[in-house]
């Protein structure tokens, strides 16, 4: 029996909603756990901002291993281009058509005519098809659109390299059988369609899109959106329960690893409902889930470049050469280079650029019965700029004083401290990685006073920054 496709649109969803926000670390973090449930389709945002969505989709298509990682497109050529070019080296990418066929979403979403509708479909799924052989259109709103337009719209999209047709119910009013139904006829009166895998994706404006997906799959459908923390669409727990328990009733198997479903849904509405305290620049919600590395003396400057890339940088060859010899230097004295370590060096060696920030001055109030305080001063090529922030602690304080000073929150990937050396006068470590237009910056500080350290180190990831975004 052929398996019955389930398709998570979380990330999409969060992202068209505006209600939350998720950190570049939460989107791959949710993609690992999708990945590892077994979900057959992971769905996410397209490009708008071009280079750093590039950056987003091309992390999540080297972190994603067995799913389908689906992005949509505009209705354009450029749209298409850009988008494969982050997607393509993903194990198994799909290129999705979104396009509204009922006549008040054409007019007024595309400002488009339904002829002029039907000739960007054709152009812009063969622009697809002739990139992947995974293409999906959605027809949107396609319980509202006009009977006949949509059955042309449909053979078009098959016609010129559509493998999936997914029907959508924007409005979420029908009941199941209704629905169902619904599916029904489109099945009857276009035969292409059982030439292609079809799915559906509904509404859950009357709280029955749990209802019609099934209804849906036992018509015939073979794939389904759900999605696992929000109530906008079918529920992925549900779904899941549902094909589990009851599986008689569908000519196909769900594949999911049900044995983890509870726990790792669990995870991922964690991280979706983790909001950032407007008292911390802390990205909260993102558990550490970096990998172990273990590198060892007879790696070379490929294995190093790779290590890198698994923990989020994209080194160039200059900076990974310098990786690698300062990696060597430190297996002088040990078997091997883990993934903290690797982190430290790559912080201290690669992407060494001129100082636009340097330190001035900087004091720390805090104790157990005040908030802590920050006031920073930086030297910013000859000018003094300076910021006072409370925090939840002196560190907190501190990093929201250098935000004052920047006019900027830039994402925090990761911190750092450790001790380097031993007794009352113990040199501390501390090593930050910044996150700007989907690019980790590491800095790297040392002193005897920890936030002392832990200012230089976002500094120096700052002057990175800087540098390379010419500020």
């Amino acid at each position: 029996m052929a398996s019955v496709k389930i398709s998570d649109i979380t990330m999409k969803q969060i992202a068209k909603s505006g209600e939350a926000s998720l950190t570049f670390k939460g989107k791959l973090e949710i993609a690992k756990l999708l990945d590892r449930l077994g979900l057959s389709v992971i769905e996410v945002e397209g490009l708008s901002n071009s280079r750093a969505d590039a950056l987003r989709v091309k992390s999540l298509a080297s972190a994603v291993k067995d799913s389908i990682l689906a992005v949509p497109v505009d209705l354009t050529e450029q749209s298409v281009a850009e988008t494969w070019d982050a997607l393509k080296e993903a194990a198994h990418p799909r290129l999705q058509v979104m396009a509204p066929v009922s006549t008040v979403q054409m007019e007024y979403l595309s400002h488009k005519k339904p002829d002029a509708m039907l000739e960007a479909i054709k152009a812009t799924v063969a622009a697809c098809a002739a990139r992947t052989s995974d293409v999906e259109f959605l027809a949107e709103d396609a319980t509202r659109a006009d009977e006949s337009f949509l059955k042309n719209a449909i053979e078009c999209a098959i016609a010129s390299g559509a493998t999936t047709v997914t029907v959508c119910d924007a409005a979420g009013t029908m009941l199941g059988h209704e629905f169902g139904a619904f599916l029904e006829g489109l099945l009857a009166d276009i035969p292409a369609l059982a030439q292609v895998t079809v799915g559906v994706a509904v509404k859950n404006t009357t709280a029955m899109a749990d209802a019609c997906c099934i209804a849906a799959l036992m018509a015939g459908a073979r794939e389904v959106k759900v999605v696992a923390a929000g109530d906008d669409t079918a529920s992925l727990a549900n779904i899941a329960s549902i094909l589990t328990a009851r599986e008689e009733l569908f000519d196909g198997q769900c594949c999911l690893h049900t044995v983890e479903l509870r726990r790792i849904v669990g995870q991922i509405v964690w991280l979706c409902n983790t909001k950032r305290s407007k008292n911390s620049p802390f990205d909260s919600g993102v558990q550490d889930s970096a990998p172990e590395l273990a590198l060892s003396f007879s790696d070379g400057v490929a294995d190093v470049l790779k290590a890198a890339r698994e923990i989020g940088y994209d080194l160039n060859n200059e900076d990974g050469q310098a990786v690698w010899e300062a990696v060597q230097d430190v297996l002088k004295h040990k078997e091997v280079v883990g993934t903290r370590e690797l982190d430290a060096i790559i912080a201290s060696v690669a992407l060494q650029v001129p100082a636009t920030y340097q330190v001035e001055s900087y004091v720390i109030n805090s104790g157990s019965n005040i908030s802590a305080m920050a006031h920073v001063k930086i030297d910013k090529n000859g000018e003094i700029i300076e910021g006072v922030s409370l925090g939840d602690g002196p560190i907190d304080a501190a990093f929201l004083a250098m935000e004052q000073i920047t006019h900027h929150h830039y994402e925090l990937d990761d911190f750092q401290i450790r001790a380097v050396t031993e007794g009352h006068e113990a040199m501390g470590e501390t090593v930050v990685r910044l996150l700007s237009n989907g690019k980790l910056y590491s800095g790297r500080g040392i002193s005897m006073d920890i936030v002392g350290s832990s200012i230089q180190a976002y500094v120096n990831a700052l002057n990175k920054i800087a540098y390379e975004e010419a500020e």
